[in-house]
């Protein structure tokens, strides 16, 4: 196993714990997912915690998408294999059940298209549009057939009633933006029946066009 491996596997379990001591996933929901040098992946096992992961038995998948070593992985593997089949830029996915953005797919009124509102300029550079899906049962294949409708044009989705799914270009990217998500879904359902003052179609084209956001 090369250092790159090792070093992806620690890393795969640190922010997993951390993501769990913070509350932003609990028992064994929530799964990872992340690129190896030799396109292979590294996968959470299903039924797992990320409080308690190890780093010797997470899913170790070939670059031809066989299980070689580890144990079983997630049953959300569709949903993985779809942004990586979809997205050349993809590396690591990241899926929680975050509570808040749980919610806010509950709600009436949210733009499907896009679903967080624009409060902050930070959920716009790091997700984009972010794409609400209807409900699947968990582990459904018709969860990935969703997501490869999209043909690779969205790093975010949410699954109504279930949570969000971030691909990212690296694990840290893919986790930093899925915390940003969790954190806008949050603010959206603090300010729910008021009219905060949100960011204007100027200031969103502004953001979009110097951080380079994919935004279609």
């Amino acid at each position: 196993m090369s250092h790159s491996e090792n070093k992806l596997r620690e890393d795969i379990c640190i922010m997993a714990k951390s993501l769990f001591d913070r509350g932003l996933t609990c028992g064994s929901s929530g799964n990872i997912s992340a690129r190896t040098e030799d396109g292979g992946l590294l996968v959470t096992p299903t039924g797992s915690c990320f409080g308690r992961l190890d780093p010797a038995t997470l899913s170790r998948f070939d670059e031809k998408g066989l299980l070689i070593a580890g144990l079983p992985p997630t049953k959300e593997m569709p949903l993985h294999s779809a942004f990586y089949d979809t997205r050349s830029s993809a590396n690591a996915i990241v899926h929680l059940h975050g509570t808040c953005s749980v919610a806010m797919s509950m709600m009436e009124g949210v733009d499907e298209d896009n679903f967080l509102p624009p409060l902050t300029p930070y959920s716009i550079m790091k997700l984009g549009k972010v794409k609400l899906l209807p409900y699947f049962m968990p582990g459904d294949p018709k969860t990935g057939d969703a997501i490869r409708g999209l043909v690779g044009k969205r790093s975010a989705v949410m699954l109504a009633n279930h949570g969000p799914v971030v691909a990212g270009k690296d694990l840290e990217a893919a986790v930093y933006a899925i915390e940003e998500l969790e954190e806008t879904a949050k603010l959206a359902m603090m300010l729910r029946g008021t009219s905060p003052k949100m960011l204007s179609e100027s200031e969103i084209t502004r953001i979009v066009t110097k951080f380079n956001v994919e935004w279609d």
